[in-house]
């Protein structure tokens, strides 16, 4: 039934926890597919702060023999879930990031969606975003009382800007995967995005609005994709050229300007891709989206918008002390 592959590298400290909770899966209808790319941390002296050494054999027992593990030449892991899918035996992918998890019924109730939904080529289930250790449900924005069903998977990702369908909580049919010729290996921010917006365009997505996945978010900053690192073009789906079939979607043109004007923001304070921030920005259609924007591109200079938000920065830091000292009176 599905194919579950997970990309590893470097993360040591919590490929256990993402391999326990497949195997854990009351459906049992599954392989599982780890692809390490290049890790330096499998079987370190000296583990990530906070985290464990951990070997191959290590994995392999995890893995059973319910799939195998591949260890690779560090590729990317766009490459790295191209490979997982060419090696997949099963109709429908599943994909797991090392630093995640599911829930045990995650794959049963994916199966029930893509019984109800045979026409659809991409589904998704809520999930949790892992904060602190807090578990906040995603706020996907879908219509109050929706449990199940077909989306507009634009309109719905630019209604809160919080992703329907995430590189943890989905499950594609393998012939679309392969028609759309996968993700992109250049894409290192948005190569899911991209993928499932191609797809998104052609064929129904179906969506369970229940949380099923956990997007964890404590996790060493280093690892992660998400943070203060500044791309290069190619890198990057904001600077993607997208088909025509998309951009003449007046459904896909909004949410990719919403994306832009939140996600454009430090490249416009660091003066990076200059030229092309200054295209993207000319193509926006300001009236329809917030007036604080408008302020930050067009009115205020890159410097003082830097100063704006290094002031937000230290009033949340100032906030967060006075939480910490009251706590301790």
């Amino acid at each position: 039934m599905f194919s579950v592959i997970i990309p590893l590298y470097n993360k040591a400290p919590y490929i256990e926890k993402a391999i326990r909770s497949v195997a854990a899966q009351t459906c049992q209808e599954f392989e599982l597919i780890v692809i390490d790319d290049g890790s330096t941390d499998i079987a370190a002296p000296q583990p990530p702060k906070g985290g464990v050494i951990i070997s191959y054999s290590d994995i392999e027992a995890l893995i059973g023999e319910k799939g195998f593990l591949l260890k690779q030449s560090n590729s990317g892991v766009s490459n790295t879930r191209n490979i997982g899918v060419k090696l997949a035996k099963y109709d429908h992918i599943a994909f797991l990031d090392a630093d995640d998890w599911w829930a045990p019924t995650y794959l049963e109730e994916m199966k029930a969606l893509i019984t109800q939904y045979p026409e659809a080529g991409i589904y998704g289930s809520s999930y949790f975003k892992v904060k602190n250790g807090k578990h906040i449900p995603a706020n996907i924005g879908v219509e109050k009382g929706f449990s199940h069903g077909l989306i507009n998977y634009f309109q719905v990702y630019a209604k809160t800007l919080w992703m329907p369908l995430t590189s943890i909580s989905v499950v594609i049919k393998k012939n679309i995967f392969v028609e759309k010729n996968g993700f992109k290996p250049s894409l290192k921010l948005g190569e899911d995005f991209d993928l499932w917006a191609r797809v998104a365009i052609k064929y129904p997505v179906a969506f369970l609005n229940k949380p099923l996945a956990y997007y964890n978010q404590d996790v060493i900053l280093d690892t992660r994709a998400v943070g203060a690192r500044l791309y290069e073009k190619h890198e990057h789906m904001l600077f993607t050229q997208y088909d025509k079939a998309l951009t003449d979607n007046a459904d896909f043109r909004f949410l990719f300007e919403r994306l832009a004007l939140y996600g454009l923001l430090k490249y416009y304070m660091a003066a990076k891709h200059r030229e092309e921030t200054k295209e993207i920005l000319k193509q926006i259609d300001w009236s329809r989206h917030e007036k604080k924007y408008y302020l930050y591109y067009k009115v205020l200079s890159p410097a003082m918008v830097k100063c704006w938000f290094g002031l937000l920065r230290q009033a949340w830091l100032l906030k967060q002390r006075i939480k910490l000292i009251r706590l301790k009176k």
